[in-house]
């Protein structure tokens, strides 16, 4: 990805996403930090920052900045920024919180050298992120020791000289009213110091010189036309040697969470049935688009399959109009991603229909389909009926739902009809199954989540057992929306703050799983979950101190970029062997757990994904740092190393783990 952004001559490229991190249940922008594609991740801190940690590398080994975002607790697209007379949303949250949960993926962007961090529009304990000095100059440029540039979001700037002084230091996408001619008025009458001035230039300009865009870069914007329906220089960024990742990213995202019956893989059928909507692709694919005569919005911003969204944010986000109910879903075709800035539109791509029509055609198996009906007529001879459904969301907006009675309708009709009925939901986030995940003819079940480009070749490629099932689910599927307590949906503007919204984060770290644990709330499918076509067996738990490791109370090493140096020092090594018991050679993603004193019952601190052949073996090998065994002091304002005993946990999902111990340090006073 980087790669094309260099080549199209982008010095800046705008991601990962880190926040949202998921908190709110609903929230519509959580695609972006859970599609599992190289924009963003998960839910949980660990499992965010170790992925944040690698993309980050990658993407500025090409040259090109990255700009980690969005900083922070921007977990809401309800009253996520000012809108008339009333104020962006305000989470207001404890220190402990901001440490363990949300800053915990962006110190290790931090930790792997991120050039640029996003600041984001919501306020944070009623500061605005952008002119919040805590945030920024404290936690950020101090604490965690900083040296690249703070951007704003996009018109996420509320203050002038005050926000220069917070810790601003590029304003996007122009200075407004805010910032230039009167920021120049500003260093001229004193407000602003012009050494502060030079700080936010030589952060910029020191970024630029590391990334080595001083030497050879091309020339800025070159392949990034203002207008793409006009006549423009076409620079072809991709390259073909990225086709097997991109192949392989599709494949990997997708989590088989039912199959009953030998229902998969499909092997070689006589003959098939298709129903819903989201098998084939949208009736357009093209910038040339002209909704409400904006060319190529709906294609830019992802909404091809759905583009009533389009009014409806538009009403919804200017007053203009009557906002028409959101769709939970993209009715006109199959979705590859979610929609607004971060959508992810193509030149080409294919669906799922469109592979299956090809693999129907080497097999000589006979294929019908129904894509418009709601009670679609099944072939009684058919080996299988798939249906395709799927979830869809978009910046700016948050979900309405999280199943919709369409989609589930689709679904039973064809399950009353057909004893083989797999079902295929391509999802924004979490979706909920219960209205038919028990139905005895429902005998396999996928969350193919956003493919990307290759959506139809990775699914096919899966149903027939030619590549194999290895996603895991980067939240927890629960059985009912009031199984995720008081973050099910976003906080609203009430009484004496009817314009200033509150959300207060008062569960704390206790959210997903660790809020199923802490209540003992048995999940549909948990955190971590995913089935493969095989079987493997976990034994032989090692838990090894680190003699000659620095075990004092509180980390003493000098601050550098991600913050004290002795955070990322290995004090322990845990190691398992897991055997391949199945009938076909699988990845198996072993997962470790653990348990702290005065923490929830158990938190991801580790995982590996490793390929075993049939019958053999191999042995993973986890590390834990300080900062894993840690937790954060809020009146010494540093992470506290706890001697524990801390509980080890080693398996295949949070709620699959049949191998435990204990791990005991001895610490320095």
């Amino acid at each position: 990805m980087a790669g094309e952004f260099k080549r199209k001559g982008v010095n800046i490229l705008l991601g990962p996403a880190v926040g949202p991190l998921g908190r709110v249940v609903v929230g519509g922008r959580n695609f972006e930090a859970k599609k599992l594609t190289l924009i963003g991740f998960s839910i949980d801190p660990y499992l965010s920052g170790a992925l944040v940690y690698e993309t980050v590398s990658g993407i500025q080994e090409t040259g090109v900045i990255a700009t980690t975002k969005h900083y922070i607790t921007n977990e809401q697209e309800t009253n996520r920024t000012i809108y008339r007379d009333i104020s962006a949303v305000s989470s207001n949250l404890d220190d402990s919180t901001l440490h363990e949960t949300y800053l915990w993926p962006f110190q290790d962007a931090l930790h792997a050298g991120s050039g640029a961090v996003m600041c984001a529009y919501n306020r944070v304990n009623n500061s605005y992120s952008c002119q919040n000095s805590k945030l920024l100059n404290g936690v950020l440029k101090t604490e965690l020791g900083f040296e690249g540039f703070v951007m704003s979001d996009w018109l996420a700037l509320h203050a002038g000289y005050h926000a220069a002084l917070a810790g601003m230091d590029m304003v996007m996408p122009e200075g407004g009213g805010f910032w230039g001619a009167n920021l120049t008025e500003s260093v001229k009458n004193g407000s602003v110091p012009e050494e502060r001035l030079d700080d936010m230039a030589r952060r910029v300009i020191s970024t630029w010189y590391q990334m080595g865009q001083d030497d050879g870069f091309p020339t800025p914007g070159i392949g990034m036309p203002a207008m793409l329906t006009l006549p423009h220089e076409i620079i072809d960024a991709r390259n073909v040697s990225d086709k097997p990742t991109l192949f392989d990213g599709a494949v990997e995202g997708h989590a088989l969470v039912k199959n009953v019956n030998n229902a998969l893989p499909l092997g070689k059928p006589t003959s098939l049935y298709l129903a819903g909507y989201s098998a084939k692709a949208p009736g357009h694919n093209s910038p040339c688009d002209d909704p409400l005569s904006l060319p190529g919005y709906g294609w830019s911003f992802g909404f091809e399959s759905v583009i009533s969204y389009i009014y409806s944010l538009l009403a919804i986000n200017t007053g203009l109009g009557t906002p028409t109910p959101l769709s939970p879903i993209a009715p006109n075709g199959t979705i590859i991603g979610g929609g607004g800035s971060g959508s992810v539109p193509q030149a080409t791509f294919i669906a799922p229909f469109d592979a299956l029509v090809i693999r129907a055609d080497q097999d000589n198996t006979h294929l019908f389909w129904d894509f418009d009906s709601s009670e679609p007529s099944t072939m009684q001879n058919s080996d299988a009926c798939l249906v395709f459904g799927n979830a869809f969301s978009s910046e700016a907006v948050d979900r309405p739902s999280l199943r919709d009675d369409y989609t589930d309708g689709i679904i039973l009709s064809v399950a009353s009809q057909c004893a083989n009925t797999i079902i295929i939901l391509h999802n924004v986030g979490i979706r909920l199954v219960d209205q038919w995940i028990n139905h005895p003819n429902v005998t396999a079940v996928i969350f193919a989540h956003l493919p990307g480009q290759d959506s139809g070749k990775a699914l096919v490629s899966l149903l027939y057992g030619e590549s194999q099932f290895s996603g895991r689910l980067p939240y927890t599927v629960a059985r009912n929306e009031s199984d995720y307590g008081d973050v099910l949906s976003p906080s609203l503007p009430s009484g004496e703050y009817q314009l200033f919204p509150q959300s207060d984060f008062s569960e704390g770290v206790y959210i997903d799983y660790r809020y199923f644990d802490r209540e003992d709330i048995e999940p549909r499918f948990e955190f971590g979950f995913g089935l493969s076509y095989t079987t493997f067996k976990y034994s032989a738990l090692k838990v090894k101190v680190i003699s000659n490791s620095n075990n004092t109370v509180y980390p003493t090493g000098p601050v550098l970029q991600g913050g004290q140096t002795d955070l990322w020092d290995i004090l322990a090594r845990v190691s398992v062997e897991v055997t391949n018991t199945g009938a076909y050679g699988c990845s198996e993603v072993a997962q470790l757990y653990v348990g702290s004193p005065g923490g929830p019952k158990k938190q991801l601190r580790g995982f590996s994904k490793t390929f075993i052949k049939i019958g053999e073996s191999a042995t993973y090998i986890f590390e834990l740092t300080r900062r894993d065994l840690s937790s954060w002091d809020p009146i010494r304002q540093a992470w506290k190393l706890s001697a524990g005993p801390h509980q080890i946990y080693v398996g295949s999902s949070s709620r699959n783990l049949p191998l435990n111990s204990i791990l005991q340090l001895s610490l320095q006073s």
